[in-house]
């Protein structure tokens, strides 16, 4: 268990900080002794860490060598001093002047850096989505009670103070009962192209780290990092890229913490053919009994014409872009950012409006210093239910047959406001010139009947082979029995 005297000097210091907890004060107003952080992953997000993290910062690790040292030199400027630079994270996490570390990663390394950190007596604030299927998320949650870790879950919409007032609001019935919930993650993706030969790694990347658990093969993609997210070997697609963020929202504000009885998914990559395999058009149906949630990607642009201009040009459903709408019996809310929440009534005239941002690593090490799970935002139990709603959506696509629209349209007329959601995806499609009424375009998931105790996948077998996977050999994700 990490000294808390290196981090709280008095009582005073420690009332302080339950304060910073639940108000979100900079973290600098009241502590004076700061955790040595180590920040894993510095390439995209992972530089925002460091931001945030600031001089809580003692070491940097990533698999490329040339990023890794890029980052320190920015963060030296920045801070006024020099950080340790690594590669391998099993050196990082057996050091003992390491008290927590901040990842970072491609999803599929994801769950096996955090249990290896837990396992060292590091406590981990982990980007989403928090794995790569629904076992691995199992393990992860199973790992962080065993060894009593902190553990926060990148949805940094959970600090905001903005939506825990709205959420707090909606569940006391200010809009009656709540009927259903939408998310959105309509976001310009373009073509990641698709090479002849495959891509050749840099010198200076350490692949064999980089692939991790994932299976080691050739890439014919332009580029190694990013696109990642778009093969289901290393990612989730935008549902579990930027699509968690507001699947959380949504389940956190229709009060659901299980998954739902069964899920079903529509959808495919359309509009080009490249080096990637998961979709950019879909629709997942979560069949919670007191309301579903809907969830929406859309990849494209709002017709062909404005391909020209994809970022400008994206569709949006009743305001909501990269957002969610929850529906409620006396009107609805609307969600457009991490920071932000608008009530309406049953007329369309706003009546609410709560505005303000968080600061989710600041409410992490804040829950560190008074040794508190109970103090986190987005603890890791709430990690796991998103990500695993991105999963098992993904799961009813890989098993699912490719249908005309006609023949998927009738299998699900008796089912409205999923009919309605799809019948947008059509209209969508259409306008981008991609032909879904003549061929076999799009695929129909079937539905995915979830046992919530175990939170396996009891009506499909070939859906159940895909819980979890077969890890590679020397990157074996620890089994905690769940």
């Amino acid at each position: 268990m990490l000294d808390r005297r290196r981090f709280i000097s008095t009582a005073t210091s420690a009332a302080a900080v339950a304060t910073l907890a639940s108000t979100r004060l900079a973290w600098g107003d009241v502590i004076n002794t700061r955790p040595r952080v180590a920040q894993i992953g510095v390439r995209g997000q992972g530089s925002s860490h460091l931001q945030a993290l600031g001089d809580c910062v003692v070491a940097i690790c990533d698999v490329d060598q040339e990023i890794g040292a890029e980052r320190a030199a920015k963060h030296k400027e920045r801070h006024g001093k020099s950080v340790d630079v690594l590669t391998d994270y099993r050196r990082l996490v057996e050091r003992d002047d390491i008290d927590a570390v901040s990842i970072a990663t491609p999803n599929h390394t994801h769950v096996q850096l955090a249990i290896a950190a837990m396992e060292a007596g590091k406590h981990v604030y982990l980007e989403k989505p928090v794995s790569h299927n629904v076992w691995e998320g199992r393990q992860l949650v199973a790992a962080a009670r065993r060894h009593n870790r902190i553990v926060q879950c990148g949805t940094q919409s959970r600090s905001s103070e903005a939506l825990q007032a709205a959420a707090k609001w909606v569940h006391g019935g200010a809009l009656g009962a709540i009927q259903y919930a939408i998310g959105t993650c309509y976001k310009p993706r373009k073509s990641i192209g698709k090479l002849d030969t495959p891509l050749l790694i840099p010198s200076t990347i350490d692949y064999d780290l980089w692939c991790g658990p994932a299976a080691m093969v050739d890439l014919y993609r332009a580029q190694l990092h990013y696109d990642w997210h778009w093969d289901w070997n290393t990612g989730n697609g935008d549902m579990g890229n930027q699509g968690i963020h507001q699947m959380d929202i949504a389940r956190w504000f229709l009060g659901e913490d299980r998954l739902p009885a069964r899920t079903i998914s529509i959808g495919g990559r359309l509009g080009y053919s490249d080096a990637a395999n998961t979709p950019n058009t879909q629709v997942v149906y979560h069949d919670y009994a007191a309301a579903p949630l809907i969830f929406e990607t859309r990849g494209l642009p709002r017709s062909k014409a404005a391909q020209k201009n994809w970022g400008d040009q994206m569709d949006r459903f009743r305001g909501s872009g990269v957002g969610v709408i929850v529906q409620c019996e006396e009107g609805h809310v609307l969600i457009p950012n991490y920071g932000e929440a608008i009530a309406y009534d049953r007329n369309g005239t706003q009546i609410q409006q709560w505005k303000h941002w968080g600061k989710h690593h600041d409410n992490w090490l804040a829950a560190i210093a008074v040794g508190d799970r109970g103090l986190l935002s987005g603890e890791i139990q709430e990690g796991h239910l998103s990500s695993a709603l991105c999963h098992v959506g993904g799961v009813s696509h890989l098993v699912g047959e490719k249908l005309p629209a006609a023949d998927i349209a009738d299998r699900l007329k008796s089912y409205p406001l999923l009919s309605q959601s799809v019948e947008r995806m059509f209209g969508h499609l259409r306008a981008n010139d991609i032909d879904i009424d003549a061929e076999e375009m799009l695929t129909l998931g079937p539905w995915i009947t979830i046992d919530p105790e175990t939170e396996r996948f009891v009506n499909n077998e070939a859906a159940q082979a895909l819980w979890s996977r077969e890890c590679r050999k020397g990157h074996e994700v620890p089994d905690y029995g769940v």
